[in-house]
């Protein structure tokens, strides 16, 4: 008789996909639901809802958008809890506001199903090496049932306090990161406005202490003008409008957010799709139509 588990996937995108390889090379099994109802590639079969996934899985692990995708494929007679048993493990991955991990806490509750939001730090190059930062919330007891699957797809876990935890600190990470790409965007603008050699400048920044190394990549694929999508601008700009929300709910004031949401608002109406370092591209190009 087989002992291996099913993970079921709900969502399965550049980074699920990616952490359900890890998986399987740790010895599980991967069944998964996309809203689009396209996919599956023979090791990973696909199926109509999420609650016939659920149905057929060990654990299940949700990797969607936002809070709409989530509550669209958690909620519902469709939806992945209508799938699950009591003491059934879900793990949220999703980077959704505080209030939508709260909830889906609190209905995994009523159906005795232990929920931990565990967005992870990271994008498609950590997800396929299996060293992501897995961020988490929830019980002590519910952190050792996980372990194993957050070993298979990351390299530390963080165990950030109770249930909700890990969704708040996903907010205070992402947003060090899109300020932190911002003040690079504006700084090389500034760069390259005032004379300085394009490829020396690029270059210089890739020596220096104050660029952090997630900063320096960005900068090395700007410098090639490749904005392949490895964190889209459309997920970034989602993040920083639900850490501007969360912040202002608790009256923190956060004026360097707010100016990064907006021009992470504008580089999502130039290139959705296209990795948020896209706005050193736009900057780039606002400073050389002066030239």
């Amino acid at each position: 008789m087989s002992t291996q588990q099913t993970i079921g996937f709900i969502g399965f995108g550049a980074m699920a996909s990616r952490m359900a390889a890890n998986l399987q090379k740790a010895g599980y099994a991967a069944i998964a639901y996309t809203p689009s109802g396209k996919g599956g590639d023979g090791s990973t079969p696909f199926f109509s809802s999420p609650a016939e996934v659920t149905q057929k899985a060990d654990i299940v692990l949700a990797c969607v958008p936002d809070d709409e995708a989530l509550a669209a494929s958690m909620y519902g007679p469709s939806g992945a809890l209508a799938g699950m048993k009591a003491d059934q493990l879900l793990l949220n991955t999703s980077s959704v506001s505080p209030e939508a991990a709260d909830a889906l806490f609190k209905a995994g509750q009523e159906k005795n199903i232990i929920v931990i939001d565990c967005p992870v730090s990271g994008s498609t190059p950590e997800a396929e090496g299996g060293n992501l930062v897995v961020l988490a919330g929830g019980e002590d007891s519910a952190m050792a049932r996980a372990k194993p699957i957050f070993d298979a797809i990351g390299k530390t876990t963080i165990h950030a306090g109770p249930s909700g935890s890990g969704a708040r600190l996903k907010l205070v990470i992402n947003g060090i990161m899109g300020t932190g790409l911002a003040a690079v965007a504006e700084t090389i603008a500034y760069g390259l406005a005032a004379g300085l050699d394009r490829s020396m400048l690029f270059d210089a920044l890739d020596e220096v202490a104050v660029i952090s190394p997630h900063h320096k990549r960005k900068i090395r694929a700007a410098k090639a003008g490749d904005f392949s999508p490895q964190f889209p601008t459309r997920l970034m700009q989602k993040d920083m409008r639900l850490l501007m929300d969360a912040a202002a709910r608790l009256a923190v004031p956060a004026p360097t957010l707010a100016a990064t949401t907006q021009q992470l608002s504008l580089t999502r109406r130039a290139a959705e799709d296209a990795d948020y370092s896209a706005l050193i591209g736009v900057m780039e190009k606002i400073v050389a139509n002066d030239a």
